[in-house]
């Protein structure tokens, strides 16, 4: 029997290692995770998963679960998190003494170290010579997992239990043995258990890959040598990140933005940030921001960490990816907060939540170095689930999320149509979402007059028009409907989300912006998504007149708005009126 607990831990090494073998173990090591990813993208059943990539995989610090390694495709705040989750698997050990080389746990618990309840996690343990060497780790999304809602994005919940089933930290496979009581527990709480079983499949694949791709590392190269390249790691990214933070000049910053609602009242949320720079520290203090809200807009504190994980590595793009980057950062997330809170609290809207925590980091990063400044991108996923039956009788549930435009910046205009800072993932194409689902694509298109106005103006948002082709319920947890994506330097702020559906007595839309439930639609009825565009940056009059004519001839914009918000007026023929335009912009804006 191999050593248990704690002491089956590897012991600390001394080795040195040259400058040459670091970057070809980096390479390596980075090389078995982008695998793992590759094999899990190609082998899951669920769209999310082989389509959008909404996963990740990694290498974990034997005793603290921090991140070592992570692939260059996996999604972001899956990796921030995943220190937390691996921690929870030790801290299981540690109770409990019961760890063997061929053990797999599994767990989806968002309060653990995880996200929301439709993420699950694989933890296996790494033994070398009879010793825990350190932990390889999977999550991905899974298509359904009980709960009111298919889809699992339920607007209206109050507590976990309405948003599916919660799984603690169990052992999937001990010892080697795969424990098919808890598959068939699994099985029976989903309302698409097939799609369900070939992502963890996928999963347990994908470890398998790591597994022996680690091996392979390790005998050629030894366990004292790859043990000092993950010392190595984490004390370049420290000493990078404390390089980056003692640039910026020390303060105070603060920063603030606002969440629609809670889907269950109309109440604004806010999330606030007073962001502290001191020598080569940083201290991230949420204390203002609002307390736990009905509605499942809350996250915990490991989401909350995390997000901010992805925040900063966006800005200091030179800083690894290892939790070293962590250390000169201190967190201050009171669970007097929506952004720290326990069990049975709803936290299935955490997408949402985040995605203004970046954005507070990114406003109090501007403050601190305006040389950074970006304007608010789109800011929501628009978890949009259909689900219905069959003509044969079997259940379908389509879960999708949806493209925007990102802010302005001082180098350039937003992207049209991009994807959120949360993630890497990509929008799911339409013809697998239609090859999989009885549903119909009418429009996917840019959406014109959605971008804020700027020097560099935000990025476009789009239109999706979705006809259902038998009767479905329809569910949305969006956001951006009352406070739109915000311009910064004078740069304006762009539209706000909009979602309405058929129904036989006509165009309907949510009370509550950007959030519904048991919405139904027949065949042959359609809903319709418009998602906002990025704010501009810079003074929009400052922009150049051709630029914003070309815009016009493009569709991006219509001539009313060019002349309203740029000062610029165009002919009849779309062509620039130099004369009228010169005039227009000595007027003082409005």
């Amino acid at each position: 029997m191999p050593p248990r607990g704690e002491d089956a831990a590897c012991p600390p090494r001394k080795t040195t290692i040259d400058p040459v073998t670091l970057a070809v173990l980096k390479g390596r090591l980075e090389q078995i995770a982008d695998e793992m990813d590759a094999t899990l993208y190609r082998s899951a059943f669920n769209p999310i998963i082989a389509e959008a990539r909404d996963a990740c995989h990694g290498l974990y610090h034997a005793e603290t679960g921090a991140t070592l390694v992570q692939g260059t495709n996996g999604l972001p705040i899956f990796v921030g998190a995943m220190a937390f989750a691996v921690k929870a698997v030790i801290d299981k050990v540690a109770r409990e003494g019961d760890l063997h080389p061929d053990d797999i746990f599994l767990f989806n618990d968002p309060y653990d170290g995880g996200t929301h309840l439709n993420d699950f996690r694989l933890v296996r343990p790494i033994f070398r010579q009879g010793r825990l060497f350190c932990w390889m780790a999977s999550v991905g999304h899974w298509l359904d997992i009980g709960g009111n809602v298919p889809g699992n994005f339920n607007a209206r919940a109050t507590d976990s239990f309405q948003e599916g089933v919660r799984i603690p930290p169990v052992k999937l496979v001990k010892a080697g043995v795969m424990n098919h009581d808890l598959l068939a527990i699994l099985a029976a709480n989903s309302r698409v258990p097939v799609s369900n079983y070939g992502d963890l499949n996928g999963q347990l694949n994908a470890l398998d890959l790591g597994v022996r791709r680690l091996t392979e590392l390790l005998d050629e190269h030894g366990e004292d040598t790859v043990a000092a390249a993950f010392d190595a790691f984490t004390a370049r990214a420290e000493a990078l990140m404390r390089s980056a933070l003692s640039k910026l000049p020390d303060g105070t910053y603060s920063f603030e933005d606002y969440l629609d609602n809670d889907g269950i009242t109309a109440d604004r949320l806010r999330i606030a940030l007073d962001l502290t720079i001191a020598g080569d520290r940083m201290v991230l203090d949420f204390s203002r921001s609002s307390a736990p809200c009905a509605g499942p807009l809350n996250i915990a504190y490991s989401t909350a960490v995390a997000c901010c994980y992805v925040a900063l590595k966006h800005v200091f793009t030179d800083v690894p990816a290892n939790a070293g980057c962590l250390n000169p950062i201190t967190f201050i997330i009171p669970e007097t907060t929506l952004l720290a809170v326990k069990p049975p609290k709803p936290v299935g809207g955490y997408t949402e939540t985040i995605l203004r925590v970046i954005g507070v980091v990114f406003g109090a990063l501007a403050l601190a170095d305006p040389a950074r400044a970006t304007a608010a991108p789109f800011g929501t996923i628009n978890a949009l689930s259909l689900a219905g039956h069959r003509p044969d009788g079997s259940r379908w549930v389509m879960f999708s999320f949806f493209g925007g435009g990102l802010g302005g910046n001082p180098e350039s205009d937003g992207l049209n149509h991009a994807n959120n800072p949360i993630s890497t993932a990509t929008i799911p194409p339409v013809e697998i979402l239609e090859a999989a689902y009885p549903v119909m694509f009418t429009q996917w298109a840019l959406r014109p007059d959605s971008a804020g106005a700027g020097l560099h103006r935000g990025g476009l948002g789009a239109v999706y028009e979705i006809e259902a082709l038998t009767a479905a319920d329809v569910f949305l947890l969006g956001e951006r409907g009352v406070f739109a994506p915000f311009g910064v330097a004078g740069g304006t702020p762009a539209a706000l989300n909009r979602f309405v559906w058929q129904s036989d007595e006509g165009e309907k839309s949510p009370p509550l912006a950007s959030k519904v439930t048991d919405v139904k639609i027949r065949d042959g009825q359609r809903v319709r998504l418009e998602t906002p565009g990025g704010g501009g940056w810079g003074d929009p009059r400052r922009r150049d007149a051709e630029a914003v004519a070309r815009d016009v001839r493009l569709g991006y914009l219509g001539i009313d708005a060019a002349r309203s918000a740029y000062g610029v007026a165009l002919t009849d023929d779309g062509a620039l009126d130099v004369a009228a335009t010169a005039a227009l912009r000595e007027t003082p804006a409005a």
